[in-house]
This record gives C-alpha cells, structure tokens and sequence, in this order.
C-alpha cells in the first residue's frame, strides 16, 4: 500500500495536466500547473504550522497521555501526531532505522510510546505509572 501511494499523486498529477493540455492546450496546462502548485504550498504551509507551534513547547511532552492514546489510529502520520500533540516526540529508538518508536509524557507521568513504520502508525501502548497507596 506505501509503494502504491508514493506513486499515485505524481501519476495522476501527470495524467491532469496531459488532459489539460488535450482539452484546453496550453491554457489548460496553466491551470493545472497552477492547482498543483497551490495545492504544495497548502501542504506546505499546514506543516510549516505544525513545526512552529512544536517548536513552542518542550520535546516529548503531551498535555493528556490518555487523550492522545484515544486519538490514535493506525496508518497515522508523524505530521498529523505532532498535530494533535503540539509537540515533537521523544525519539527512542536509534536514528534513521525503522521501525522509529516515539514517546509524549504528560504532567503525571502517563506515556504514550508509538512506533512508526515508513512514517505512519504501526502501533502504540499507553503506560500509566502505577497509584500510590
């Protein structure tokens, strides 16, 4: 399925403006041209967002371990969980070697620890500290 997505977007990208082209000529090829564009400054400006507001606040902390263990999802990407967390997580495995397993702890010490696989969500356990007597 990763193999298939990776080549999908630049195929029918392709494809759109050959049609363009056909149906309208060069005015056509514009258009499309220019949609394509808007739509990678879209993406490109939610990520920039994202990273602004980590940036903001401290490496690997989450405001609800429990929020965000109920929000999770499997398929998930890294972008769309800094989204959710306002934060970058806690990187815990060696880098650059997959699968990448991250943890967000929040203030009572619950942490949700994801490991990720090309990218998106493999997997993920919710570990909360054990009550005091």
């Amino acid at each position: 399925m990763m193999q298939f997505q990776k080549y999908l977007i630049p195929i029918a990208s392709v494809a759109g403006v050959a049609a363009a082209y056909r149906a309208y000529g060069w005015a056509g090829v514009a258009i499309a041209v220019g949609a394509l564009v808007m739509w990678l400054l879209l993406h490109f400006t939610r990520m920039m967002t994202v990273l602004q507001r980590a940036a903001k606040r401290p490496v690997g902390f989450v405001d609800s371990a429990v929020m965000l263990n109920a929000k999770l999802r499997p398929g998930v990407t890294l972008l769309h969980i800094v989204a959710m967390t306002r934060a970058l997580g806690e990187l815990r495995s060696e880098k650059d070697v997959q699968p990448e397993i991250y943890r967000w702890t929040d203030g009572t010490q619950s942490h949700v620890t994801c490991e990720l696989v090309g990218g998106k969500l493999k997997s993920w356990t919710l570990e909360r500290p054990a009550p005091a007597p």
